[in-house]
């Protein structure tokens, strides 16, 4: 199996999109590619057709290549938990939690050898491999326990590609000295550098060019121009320079801001309409009056619940709610809208039991079962016989109290998946990947539009994947224009 090894000189320099454009570029051009990840630290998962969890980039990427997700595309994630903790998920199943000291100590070599196996699968299957690394190669405190960048590079012999984001500044230093700080070895598998999210004039980087390619000895095979196209990001810091540059706008709804907010790739569908203005709340923002507030997943829901109540945000959120506010909890955002969320086990903290924001006749129990299992269910509401797909992650189980179920009814035809009052202004579901669904989506939005007094959007459209698909394409398109991918394709 032949490899391409995409590396990165600083987190966000354009490691994913690059190597979700080659896995496009190469399925374009005849190649059986498969995309590849050792470690992944982030919240953002997917839960495979077997009921494996992965990184959801690497499902993206597995998407642009033309194949399904599975979880050896992703053989370890890790999901951070508060108290420099994170769980521990191999090949798709959780194992355990642990620091960063311990898990080294503990899972390294187990680690090693669940990325070495899962190669040696795909290898089987697959005529080229695309690798994405993981922040920078040259973290000179973390290069001997690294199985996600060069490691894997030289286990593969891969062709390597050195991606720098120019934008944020110091290009040209971020090159020369990660370059500097690698194995001689490592070093001669770097086979071109491109430069990402250049603005301006392209002639005048020329100079600086010629020189890089002189002192390094490297070619600079690609120059990308910044483009406001863009693929899920992984981890939450991306939210923190999130602006809506949409200017005529019908529908404002607001995502609450969690500490340990995940899956917050759920609602790309939603920034993807030109007629919904998203914003993302801190929890010591004002929250104000919008369309509708949806408070998402989180990895830890009593952390996060507590921190609601402590900052104030869980009283702006009730009295939204009484003055008449729609609101939408997703997985831990649905459990936090019930009345009392239980951890008898203590697996996420010292809080045996918690309040919930008590709007949802719910009680939660965080269990050591971690259900991670797709999903194709039938609605209920807002229109009842809409087919909706998704997927679960959660640990606990919400049971809805008995002397209020009148109240509430089902949102699909599986009970367990969520509920909605009657006024249908307080909803809630354990369904990742519902926005994704476009019929579903648009009929929810309607909902909020006729509440306001708007005509209907059309709802006979297609689903997000559709609009993933356009944008891959383009990427894709993007790339192909200007990098030149001769110097790590065999010839």
């Amino acid at each position: 199996m032949k490899a391409i090894m995409v590396v990165g000189t600083t987190s966000h320099a354009g490691k994913s999109f690059l190597t979700t454009a080659i896995c496009r570029i190469l399925s374009r051009r005849g190649w059986q590619v498969t995309p590849f990840k050792g470690q992944n630290m982030a919240l953002n998962a997917y839960v495979t057709l077997s009921g494996g969890e992965m990184g959801y980039a690497q499902a993206v990427q597995a998407w642009a290549a033309g194949i399904t997700p599975r979880v050896e595309m992703n053989p370890i994630l890790l999901k951070p938990q508060g108290n420099m903790t994170s769980q521990v998920i191999i090949h798709g199943k959780a194992i355990g939690v642990t620091n960063a000291a311990d898990y080294y100590e503990k899972y390294f070599d187990l680690g090693w050898q669940a990325i070495t196996s899962s190669l040696q699968r795909l290898a089987t299957e697959f005529d080229m491999v695309v690798c994405e690394g993981a922040g920078s190669p040259a973290e000179i405190n973390l290069k001997h326990r690294d199985l996600t960048n060069m490691r894997v590079a030289k286990h593969l012999k891969a062709a390597t590609l050195l991606v720098v984001d120019i934008d944020r500044g110091g290009a040209f230093a971020h090159v020369v000295g990660t370059l500097a700080l690698l194995e001689p070895e490592e070093r001669a598998l770097i086979k071109g550098i491109i430069i990402n999210k250049f603005r301006g004039q392209r002639s005048l980087l020329d100079s600086g060019i010629t020189w890089l390619e002189s002192y390094t000895g490297i070619p600079v095979v690609g120059v990308i121009p910044w483009t406001e196209l863009s693929l899920p990001a992984e981890d939450s810091l991306s939210l923190l320079e999130y602006r809506s540059k949409k200017t005529q706008t019908e529908t404002k709804i607001s995502i609450i801001r969690n500490p340990r907010i995940s899956n917050f790739t759920d609602f790309d569908p939603l920034d993807a309409e030109t007629t919904v203005a998203m914003k993302y709340v801190d929890l010591k923002d004002d929250l104000g009056y919008p369309d509708a507030v949806i408070l998402p997943g989180t990895k830890t829901t009593i952390s996060d619940l507590k921190a609601l109540h402590e900052s104030g945000m869980a009283a702006q959120l009730k009295d939204y709610i009484k003055a008449g506010g729609v609101i939408l909890g997703i997985c831990g955002g649905y459990q936090m809208l019930g009345q009392q969320v239980l951890d008898p086990h203590h697996l996420e903290g010292e809080e045996a039991e918690y309040p919930g924001l008590n709007v949802l006749p719910l009680l939660t129990t965080i269990t050591a079962e971690k259900i991670t299992r797709t999903r194709l269910v039938s609605s209920t509401f807002p229109q009842k016989g809409l087919p909706v797909t998704g997927y679960e992650i959660h640990q606990g189980v919400s049971k809805m109290i008995e002397s209020n179920k009148e109240q509430f009814l089902p949102l699909f035809d599986d009970a367990s998946l969520g509920i909605v009052n009657e006024s249908q202004s307080i909803w809630g579901c354990y369904l990742h990947g519902v926005f994704d669904n476009g019929p579903w989506r648009r009929t929810w939005l309607n909902h909020l539009r006729h509440r306001r007094g708007l005509n209907s959007l059309p709802t006979g459209i297609g689903n997000y994947r559709e609009q993933r698909e356009i944008m891959i394409n383009s990427l894709a398109d993007l790339v192909e224009q200007y990098v030149n991918l001769s110097s790590v394709l065999p010839q």
